[in-house]
C-alpha cells in the first residue's frame, strides 16, 4: 500500500514526517516519484496537473490537501467512481475563523483610517462601522466563523444552498432567500465552494442588492468573483472596499489592478492553511475506514461539487 503526495510549490518535509509517524506501514512518495504505480492506492494532492491522478490504475481514493476540491473535480480525466475526500482539520477551521475575524475587525473598526491619521499626526476617533454581517457558505468553515462573530456581538446571517439552522444566526437559503439576505448585509463574507452554479456569483447584480457602501471579504474561491465588477462597484461608491485572499490567477499577476487599488486589501491565500501535524489524523482514519469498507469522513458529493 502506498500514497503519493502531489504538492507543486510548498515544502513537503512536514507532511512526510507526519505521515511516517502516524502511518508507519504506509509507503509515501512525493511526486514525481511514485514508486510502482500499480501499488499506489491513495493520492494526497493540491492542484495536480490534468491526467496525473488518472495514471494510477489501482487508486482507491483522492485526498485534497485543503477544504476545496474543485481542483480535483475540474480534471475530466479523474475516474468518476473514485472517492474524493475534502480535508477536515481543526487548523483549517481555526485559521479561517481568525482570518475572517481579523478582516471584519480591521474594516468595522476603521484600522486603515487610523493608520493614515497616525501618519498625518492627527487625533481623530472614527465611529465604529456597520455590524450586520452576512456569510455566504454555511458549511463547517462558515458556521464556525458565524458562531465566532456572533459571540463578538455582530448581527450575523448565513446564506446557503439548502436550509441550515444555527442558533442565534438568521438563516437564508436558495435563490429565493438571496435577495433578502443581501439587503440586510453590510459586510459580505464569501466562503462558498466553486461549483458551476456558483461561479461568478459575486458580480454586479449581487453588489447592487447590498446596502450602499457594503464591504466584501472573499476567502472562498477566486472564481466566484467577477473582478471588474468589484472594481466598478467600489469606484461607483456602491461598495466601500474589499479584503481578498483568493484570486482567479494565483499568484496575483504583476500589474493587476487589485495590487494598487486603495480600497482593496490583498492577502496571498493565507486565510486557512492545513497543518500536517493535525490533518494527518483525518487521513489515517479515512484510510482505515476505506480499507474496512466504510464511508470516509469528508466524502464529496460529486453532483453538488462539495
Amino acid at each position: 500500500m502506498s500514497l503519493v503526495l502531489i504538492r507543486k510549490t510548498a515544502p513537503t518535509d512536514a507532511w512526510l514526517a507526519a505521515l511516517h509517524a502516524r502511518c508507519p506501514d504506509l509507503s509515501v512518495h512525493v511526486w514525481p516519484d511514485t514508486g510502482p504505480r500499480e501499488q499506489v492506492e491513495f493520492v494526497l494532492t493540491w492542484a495536480a496537473d490534468p491526467g496525473v491522478i488518472a495514471g494510477f490504475p489501482n487508486l482507491k481514493a483522492i485526498f485534497s490537501l485543503g477544504a476545496g476540491v474543485d481542483h480535483v473535480l475540474n480534471d475530466p480525466t479523474v475516474p468518476a467512481h473514485l472517492p474524493v475526500i475534502r480535508m477536515i482539520d481543526p487548523s483549517l477551521t481555526q485559521g479561517m475563523v481568525q482570518y475572517v475575524t481579523l478582516m471584519v475587525l480591521q474594516y468595522q473598526r476603521s484600522l486603515a483610517f487610523m493608520q493614515s491619521q497616525q501618519r498625518a499626526g492627527r487625533w481623530i476617533r472614527p465611529q465604529p462601522g456597520p455590524r450586520r454581517i452576512g456569510i455566504m457558505g454555511m458549511g463547517e468553515l462558515g458556521s464556525a466563523c458565524a458562531r465566532s462573530l456572533a459571540a463578538l456581538g455582530y448581527d450575523v446571517a448565513g446564506w446557503s444552498r439548502r436550509p441550515r439552522q444555527h442558533k442565534d444566526i438568521a438563516s437564508f437559503y436558495g435563490a429565493d432567500g438571496l435577495t433578502a439576505f443581501l439587503a440586510r448585509t453590510d459586510i459580505l463574507i464569501s466562503l462558498l465552494p466553486c461549483t458551476p452554479e456558483l461561479e461568478n456569483i459575486l458580480n454586479q447584480q449581487t453588489f447592487s442588492q447590498l446596502p450602499r457602501g457594503a464591504y466584501l471579504i472573499n476567502a472562498g474561491r477566486g472564481e466566484l468573483l467577477v473582478e471588474e465588477d468589484l472594481i466598478a462597484a467600489i469606484d461607483a461608491g456602491q461598495m466601500s472596499g474589499a479584503a481578498l485572499d483568493v484570486f482567479r490567477t494565483e499568484p496575483l499577476p504583476d500589474g493587476h489592478p487589485f495590487w494598487t487599488h486603495p480600497a482593496i486589501l490583498v492577502t496571498p491565500h493565507i486565510a486557512s492553511m492545513t497543518s500536517p501535524a493535525t490533518a494527518v489524523e483525518h487521513i489515517a482514519v479515512n484510510i482505515a475506514r476505506i480499507r474496512d469498507g466504510l464511508v470516509p469522513h469528508g466524502l464529496v458529493d460529486r453532483k453538488l461539487g462539495y
